[in-house]
């Protein structure tokens, strides 16, 4: 997490800290711990993802308020995305794997308390009028009132999953079954938020990708190729070139100060 003294700008590490990988805690590389790590990284993204819309929505201005809305409004369906198939296929798979209905009982019991407001914010920001109507004050006070739920969920997530590698019925680690089932579950996963939005979705998720995060262990993840990366990130710039100022990192996924957010005086 990067520290800000109070004349610099803040940046989309606060309010809501980064979660450090379970593979960068532990080193250990089992299925489960691995998976985690992943499930980590894109939570950490959508993390950076509210935080950079935090900071950014009090200051917006009224030429930006159209590709703000826009930006937010992708952060929405990045979270949601992701929310609907883990209670779509990866819980279930992971159930089906394990033979233990009762693992995911509690992620689920999170997502049902703060999707609402969730729903709100789409609500919100899907009903002005025009984008003169968009408040920032507002979008905060819906932001707030389930941000704690929201964050509980997105830590504990993880640690269920790591803690998986416990279970009894968990594959043996190094065995073929488990790299079998690790190379299945990631590519599914893979494939998963790719199909979330190839021009929206997905350049989000890569735009609020710190890639010198836990000393650049991530920086080669995910294993996407890198002209297809490319690909994807100049498309989203075609088709929405307004929005992506606004993230927390440029095209290569290095940090770079919010937009929105006013130089300190």
């Amino acid at each position: 997490m990067t520290t800000n003294s109070p004349t610099e700008k803040p940046w989309a590490d606060t309010p809501l800290a980064m979660i450090p990988t379970p593979v960068f805690v532990t080193k250990k590389h089992d299925m489960f711990t691995s998976g985690a790590s992943h499930m980590c990284m894109v939570h950490n993204s959508i993390l950076r993802g509210y935080n950079s819309i935090y900071h950014q929505a009090p200051h917006v201005a009224e030429a930006d308020k159209a590709d703000f809305i826009g930006y937010c409004l992708t952060w929405h369906k990045f979270l949601k995305s992701h929310a609907d198939n883990e209670d779509t296929s990866l819980f279930v798979e992971m159930e089906k794997l394990l033979e233990d209905g009762a693992i995911f009982e509690e992620s689920h019991k999170e997502h049902d308390a703060f999707m609402p407001g969730i729903a709100k914010f789409q609500e919100y920001l899907s009903s002005l009028g025009s984008p003169g109507e968009f408040s920032g004050v507002k979008l905060l006070e819906i932001m707030t009132a389930f941000q704690e739920p929201f964050e509980i969920h997105m830590r504990s997530e993880i640690t269920t999953i790591a803690n998986l590698a416990g279970h009894e019925r968990a594959p043996v680690v190094g065995s073929a079954k488990e790299k079998s089932t690790q190379s299945t579950f990631d590519a599914r996963e893979g494939k998963k938020l790719l199909m979330s939005g190839a021009t929206d979705v997905m350049p989000f998720f890569l735009f609020n990708f710190d890639s010198s995060y836990e000393d650049g262990l991530w920086a080669n993840w995910p294993p996407i190729p890198a002209p297809v990366r490319w690909g994807l990130i100049n498309v989203a710039k075609f088709w929405h070139p307004g929005w992506w100022k606004f993230a927390s990192c440029d095209a290569a996924r290095r940090t770079i100060p919010l937009y929105a957010v006013p130089d300190s005086k």
